[in-house]
């Protein structure tokens, strides 16, 4: 089992940036693909970036490529997101998940990002 905790939400204006954490713990992640995904009210969740299990290998969506930076510390069992030119439509809660074969198999609780305009 894989326990994933997500941190460094919070409230910011617009332009503003964060960095989000995910802590893995019960097993290490670090040969495992991760990825950060996101869901705002009344809508679907989706995916947001993405980073292979050395790193070398990044993926994002349209909506954040530029802005958003995926990372990861396979030392420290942890991703990073980092978010910078946030806009109020990345307001959301963030998921970290881990894809351990075809499918992301455990997910965070999420931390609320809110970006005011």
């Amino acid at each position: 089992q894989v326990q994933l905790v997500e941190s460094g939400g919070g409230l910011v204006q617009a332009g503003g940036s964060l960095r989000l954490s995910c802590a893995a713990s019960g097993r290490t992640v670090s040969r495992y693909y991760m990825g950060w995904f996101r869901q705002a009210p009344g809508k679907e969740r989706e995916f947001v970036a993405g980073i292979s299990w050395r790193g070398g290998s990044t993926s994002y969506s349209d909506s954040v490529r530029g802005r958003f930076t995926i990372s990861r510390d396979n030392a420290k069992n942890t991703v990073y997101l980092q978010m910078n030119s946030l806009k109020s439509e990345d307001t959301a809660v963030y998921y970290c998940a881990v894809r351990a074969d075809t499918s992301y198999d455990y997910w965070g609780q999420g931390t609320q990002v809110t970006v005011s305009s």
